[in-house]
């Protein structure tokens, strides 16, 4: 996870009716981000050769404020898949950014990498993998990034649509050698082309879990 501390003005447009930006000690962030899904299935069903495969988004992060709760959560710029199936279906039951591109992974002892490419535009996402730093504190940069257990969908003028993420706390590691050669113009957009100028404000690995993602809800953004 590559985050980017950005203006944020830049994401104004794209905050959804009922959510405001979620600030971290006053910082709006904007995170590259590299996985693997594994064993993946859908309304607990594995598609065949649908079931394990890369994911690279743009992402960042938002809060609705409820009487006593506050949902922090993410969305996303654009989310990158290595299969139409995949993309087609992410974008009927959520209408999430989903496009399909051609994708390939490393991972090894030392280090995880992820490629994705289309049109000629070749981006390349790396880093080796250092010592365990655990869970992180609460209230610090790390579980702000990793701990955002909803997502909201502008999927009209007055729709939006909730879902909820489930997954146990995840353990970090320090990184080292971190490559980014992203075109994030071409790749996310006009408005993201300066981030390819830019140090990330910090780089994190997380383990990753099982993890559950529950059918969206509308929610009431009248008035």
């Amino acid at each position: 996870m590559a985050n980017y501390e950005v203006d944020a003005a830049v994401l104004a447009s794209r905050v959804p009716r009922g959510t405001e930006i979620d600030l971290n000690e006053g910082r709006c962030f904007v995170s590259l981000v590299g996985f693997m899904f594994l064993d993946t299935r859908v309304m607990g069903i594995p598609i065949p050769f649908h079931v394990n495969f890369e994911e690279v988004n743009l992402r960042y992060y938002v809060k609705r404020e409820l009487p006593g709760e506050t949902r922090r959560a993410v969305c996303f710029v654009k989310e990158i898949v290595p299969r139409m199936a995949i993309a087609t279906v992410a974008r009927l039951m959520y209408d999430e950014p989903y496009e399909t591109w051609s994708m390939s992974h490393t991972r090894t002892g030392t280090g995880v990498g992820y490629s994705w490419e289309k049109g000629g535009c070749r981006n390349n996402l790396s880093v080796t993998i250092q010592k365990s730093l655990g869970v992180p504190d609460e209230g610090s940069h790390g579980e702000f990034i990793i701990e955002h257990y909803w997502g909201y969908t502008q999927r009209s003028a007055t729709r939006v649509d909730e879902y909820k993420v489930e997954h146990p706390k995840w353990e970090l590691f320090s990184v080292g050698d971190v490559k980014i050669e992203v075109d994030f113009g071409r790749t996310y957009g006009a408005d993201f082309a300066f981030l390819s100028g830019h140090e990330p404000f910090s780089v994190l690995l997380a383990k990753g879990s099982k993890i559950a993602v529950y059918k969206g809800a509308k929610i009431n953004t009248r008035g």
